[in-house]
């Protein structure tokens, strides 16, 4: 376990963020990326989620696959990085950037509109 104060978390995070390629950050539009410690009790219960279930992070909002041409004028998606997870999971400052940086990776693709099996695809590749 690895711990770190909030400010260096949203760093690596922030980090993570600029990490992402172009080609794809170029399309990002209207999407926040929020930091907390834990999921709240409001996303466990709406994700299903047992008491000793980790979460890394979340995508919350409608994916651009889905969005119809009317779709505007709405609040932005959001992305939630948590940070307790990720620290208790991390052996080194190293390990948890790579971790932080694996979940933004993920948590976008999620936002594009690719589901789990899909991701875990690309990731093998």
């Amino acid at each position: 376990m690895v711990q770190v104060s909030t400010k260096e978390f949203q760093q690596i995070v922030a980090e993570a963020i600029d990490a992402i390629p172009a080609k794809y950050s170029a399309h990002i539009k209207n999407l926040a990326f929020v930091v907390e410690d834990e999921p709240s009790d409001e996303q466990r219960s709406r994700l299903k989620l047992d008491d000793g279930q980790s979460l890394y992070g979340l995508y919350e909002g409608i994916p651009l696959t889905k969005r119809a041409g009317g779709y505007n004028l709405v609040l932005p998606d959001k992305i939630t990085v948590f940070k307790l997870p990720h620290e208790a999971s991390s052996s080194s400052v190293k390990s948890l950037r790579e971790k932080v940086k694996h979940t933004v990776w993920h948590e976008v693709a999620h936002y594009y509109g690719l589901d789990h099996g899909l991701i875990d695809e690309l990731e093998q590749k």
